[in-house]
């Protein structure tokens, strides 16, 4: 009963090559989906049809709270009644004192400043 010890490291090298084969067509495929991404061709569908609170949970939870209540920023309760809409829309697109701009997509802008202009 005399095995040869080699047949495990080559069953391992043909393995390895033909993993590092099929990873590269993988790789391939998937440069053209991330070349599409990248110029904003493709969005996808959590992306486009992101509503007002969808956002909201995604980028502003963080610092206003989940109830709205605020924390690190202030509280979003009530917001409408200091601020009209378009003052809303200005500071979710430039930004006011630590809150930076940008956090929500210019074309959702509106849709937010609305939403959060509606909030008791």
């Amino acid at each position: 009963m005399n095995r040869n010890p080699l047949i495990p490291f080559v069953l391992i090298m043909v393995m390895g090559i033909g993993l590092i084969f099929f990873l590269s067509v993988k790789g391939l495929g998937d440069m053209k989906e991330v070349a599409k991404e990248k110029e904003g061709g493709a969005k996808t569908e959590e992306t486009a049809a992101a509503g007002p609170e969808d956002i909201y949970k995604k980028s502003c939870v963080a610092c206003h709270g989940a109830n709205y209540e605020g924390g690190v920023g202030p509280s979003l309760k009530g917001v409408g009644d200091r601020l009209s809409v378009d003052q809303i829309k200005e500071v979710i697109t430039n930004g006011r004192g630590s809150m930076p701009g940008g956090l929500v997509p210019a074309d959702q802008a509106d849709a937010m400043a609305k939403w959060l202009s509606e909030l008791k």
